[in-house]
């Protein structure tokens, strides 16, 4: 399996269509040349959650995680945003804070493009606003339709479906099994499923038990796929 410019926590397949792709060729051209290019290093911070918006971002190279965080401390796994993504356009085009930070899972290179230059760009290319407004939507919709899905799985259902997208979308074929590519903590795992750090841990050793999984510092090998469908449809 190979990594794709997928997003593994939106389901469904047009929301993993990139920015960048749904753009004519010039019109790629012309957004990126408005921009500067910049380079983060793994785990350095793209974004920040609250911090006023002065640019988008458009990624080039390297894969970044989009997390929010609650008032009493809880951190939600959002998304993964990769190659031909943009991430911090809905607050340039609103005017208000970051709703999210994003951070690099590995070495990353961007364009930034100034607010207002971005909004100039879509106010003389009609044809780029509606790919971006198509774009957004099927953020949403996909979004929409994870939360019904996992509003009728338990906690170890939804594990083992995040687990196979992952797989699909992030994962390497290895010796030993399905490795996934991008680097996600216990708690970032938890909060893509709206769950405890430990609920995590307690599932990891189930699946490791059932020779399922291998685990290590922020890496995990999937052993047998076909123990986490069983696992996802069981109810």
């Amino acid at each position: 399996m190979t990594t794709d410019a997928s997003n593994a926590m939106d389901g469904g397949l047009d929301d993993r269509v990139p920015f960048l792709a749904r753009l004519e060729r010039d019109e790629r051209a012309l957004l990126l040349g408005l921009g500067n290019p910049l380079h983060f290093a793994a785990r350095a911070p793209l974004i920040h959650q609250q911090e006023p918006s002065s640019h988008v971002l458009l990624i080039l190279h390297g894969w970044t995680k989009v997390t929010a965080s609650a008032l009493n401390g809880y951190q939600a796994l959002l998304a993964l945003r990769g190659p031909g993504d943009i991430v911090g356009e809905s607050s340039a085009l609103t005017g208000r804070t970051r709703s999210a930070t994003v951070t690099a899972l590995e070495p990353v290179q961007a364009v930034a493009v100034e607010c207002e230059r971005f909004k100039a760009f879509l106010a003389d290319s009609p044809h780029a606003a509606l790919q971006l407004l198509s774009l957004t939507s099927d953020r949403t919709r996909a979004a929409d339709r994870r939360r019904l899905e996992f509003a009728s799985l338990t906690v170890r259902e939804r594990f083992a479906v995040l687990l196979l997208d992952l797989a699909r979308s992030h994962g390497r074929r290895t010796a030993e099994g399905i490795e996934l590519a991008v680097p996600l903590s216990k708690q970032e795992l938890a909060g893509s499923i709206g769950a405890s750090r430990e609920m995590v841990q307690r599932l990891l050793r189930e699946l490791r038990e059932r020779e399922a999984v291998v685990t290590g510092r922020r890496t995990l090998v999937i052993l047998r796929p076909d123990v986490l469908r069983r696992l996802s449809s069981a109810g």
